[in-house]
């Protein structure tokens, strides 16, 4: 039985991807996999500074971070089982880049195939189009499955139109 992980983080473009996931692919083991970044990462990527003066404590934000993964995940794997798909749901924090943690657990696990978006959500702008498929594509030595976001699915402009048809 292989075993296939779907990279998760609950933009619209995940969301199609778990769907395409399920229209396409054999109903053998899923893993859903969010990666959550560390608040320094986020703040250091996206403002060029680590940490809000008179903020949350540190381990209070990475705390935050990691519960609202978490929720994500919780999220996508309730959006799975309405679609009769039995996933385990895998938080795990950024090693490195997103895109090589994801390379990380896809060896760990010894998946057959990984299965992602093209626009997911960053600090910054879901506009960085490759931000994470890219250097996958780039680097995977495994099969990988990158689903365009809904917006750009059979000229369809507008996600909640493109992700009402991919639940269809």
């Amino acid at each position: 039985m292989s075993l296939t992980l779907i990279c998760y983080d609950g933009s619209p473009s995940a969301q199609h991807a778990l769907a395409v996931a399920d229209r396409s692919l054999s109903r053998d083991p899923k893993v859903l996999l969010t990666v959550w970044s560390a608040p320094e990462r986020v703040h250091a990527d996206s403002f060029g500074y680590e940490s809000p003066a008179g903020g949350p404590s540190y381990a209070r934000l990475c705390e935050l971070f990691e519960q609202a993964a978490r929720d994500s995940g919780t999220r996508g794997q309730r959006l799975a089982a309405e679609r009769g798909l039995d996933v385990e749901v895998r938080v795990e924090r950024n090693r490195s880049t997103v895109w090589q943690t994801i390379l990380e657990i896809a060896d760990e696990l010894d998946v057959e195939m990984i299965v992602a978006g093209t626009h997911g959500t960053t600090a910054v702008s879901s506009e960085l189009l490759g931000s994470v498929s890219a250097p996958l594509a780039q680097h995977s030595r495994r099969p990988l499955l990158l689903v365009p976001t809904p917006d750009r699915v059979d000229g369809v402009a507008g996600s909640e139109t493109a992700a009402a048809r991919a639940s269809t």
